[in-house]
């Protein structure tokens, strides 16, 4: 155990004691590669992945025939039902026989699950298991992105909508048109010319591949409740798609070929080989959406905790940054800000400054607007708001979870922190919000014409 410590200790110094800035431009690409490796791997080892995926394969699996069914019924008005067969034979290509069978009763069920003879709370029924499934992946990525507000069950509504409409015609015309490109007569008479026949047949198997990969990355950006820029997209993608493909050829040559499972679980081995692919298959997916977390945050790689831990003196600092920065622009008549511009503004990680501004929010500081994405206005007139009363709201933030706050436990600690109150209250006197905004924009701009109270 010693051992192991001293190795993730030496591993630690020789990622983090370096300065990528005074790297060369390799050196800091494979610094920032490794970085990102230890912190998906302190995940793993924390065993969140594991859980995180378990959670999924469970709805998974009370979901499954519910959102084939509805896919189904989307993908036959468009004429293009009849690939939803061998794409799940496809995918579940690594159990062997196996898969053919778990491949055909599942299409046996979503043949029999007929719509018109469900009923309203048949269908009502149908989906909410569906949109159980979406929901619980949504707050698994938001989970990931340190995001704490889920979307509004309006844009919900359109969102989930459009995975269960959009989603499967792209993605199964898309296969539909990969397996029809072969029969063109034009295409097979390339085919025949070498080298293009090599590069083409290459292609051919390297589809399955993108188009898992277009899959993840399209996950990873629109299921989150967060801008999820593209390069991080694809690195997490282009990773989990790559594990996808060998996960699943090691899966079907020295798994789902095993004897013992048959020999131990009996009639019960298909199923639970099934289970173990599934859960597989999420621990995949949620692997990426970590490197792509990792890749976008990098703030995040160096802390062990879920969330950055905050000194009493660095979270008065980013949340009074924070509100001088809205009432500043509010007086400079500039557009209100989003959540992403604020974080650029103050140079903290974007999921730290959503958690910040919810606080801020909470103690009825600003208040956010009802577009996407949600920009962020004062709630009052920062003539208003003294600079004063926000520390003591920053410092009593989470007094409310005590039931009946402990008074100081003795006079001399209960004077000393009169004598504390009374020197800020001194040091701050009556600036305000506004008063900070205009010497804020004074500083900025020394030829502006602005009053300005001083910090007595």
């Amino acid at each position: 155990m010693t051992t192991v410590t001293e190795l993730q200790r030496a591993l630690s110094r020789l990622l983090w004691s370096r300065d990528p800035s005074r790297l060369q431009p390799w050196q800091a690409r494979l610094l920032a590669l490794g970085r990102v490796l230890q912190a998906v791997m302190r995940d793993l080892v924390r065993g969140d992945l594991n859980v995180q995926a378990s959670s999924l394969a469970f709805t998974t699996l009370l979901s499954l025939v519910p959102l084939l069914a509805v896919s189904f019924s989307v993908l036959k008005g468009f004429g293009v039902h009849n690939q939803i067969e061998p794409l799940l034979l496809e995918a579940m290509a690594p159990l062997g026989k196996s898969g053919k069978e778990i491949t055909a009763a599942l299409i046996t069920f979503v043949d029999n699950t007929n719509v018109r003879v469900l009923g309203s709370l048949g269908l009502g029924m149908l989906l909410y298991s569906v949109i159980a499934l979406i929901s619980k992946i949504e707050a698994t990525f938001n989970h990931i992105w340190h995001v704490h507000k889920p979307r509004p069950y309006s844009q919900r509504f359109s969102h989930y909508l459009s995975v269960l409409t959009v989603g499967p015609l792209l993605f199964f015309s898309a296969v539909g048109a990969t397996a029809s490109l072969a029969d063109i007569e034009f295409v097979q008479q390339i085919i025949r010319i070498e080298p293009l026949g090599f590069m083409l047949n290459t292609a051919r198997r390297l589809i399955p591949y993108l188009l898992i990969t277009l899959a993840f990355a399209f996950a990873y950006m629109y299921v989150p409740n967060t801008r999820v820029r593209l390069l991080p997209a694809l690195t997490g993608a282009m990773t989990a798609g790559l594990l996808w493909q060998s996960s699943g050829f090691v899966f079907a040559n020295f798994i789902a070929t095993s004897t013992q499972h048959a020999a131990i679980y009996s009639s019960l081995a298909i199923p639970i080989l099934f289970m173990i692919w599934v859960n597989i298959g999420w621990m995949i997916l949620i692997l990426g959406a970590h490197i792509a977390f990792y890749t976008q945050e990098p703030a995040y790689q160096a802390t062990g905790a879920r969330e950055i831990r905050l000194s009493n003196r660095l979270r008065e600092r980013l949340l009074l940054g924070l509100a001088a920065e809205i009432a500043t622009r509010h007086y400079s008549d500039s557009p209100p800000a989003t959540a992403a511009a604020l974080a650029a503004t103050i140079g903290a990680p974007p999921g730290l400054v959503q958690n910040l501004l919810k606080q801020l929010e909470d103690a009825d500081w600003v208040v956010r607007s009802a577009g996407e994405p949600s920009r962020f206005v004062p709630a009052r007139s920062p003539d208003e708001l003294s600079v004063a009363a926000l520390l003591d709201a920053i410092r009593a933030d989470t007094e409310a979870d005590w039931q009946s706050p402990p008074p100081p436990y003795h006079p001399v600690m209960r004077d000393l922190e009169a004598h504390l109150e009374q020197a800020r209250n001194s040091a701050l006197g009556a600036l305000t919000l506004a008063d900070l905004a205009r010497q804020i924009t004074a500083a900025d701009n020394p030829t502006a014409e602005m009053a300005t109270t001083p910090v007595d």
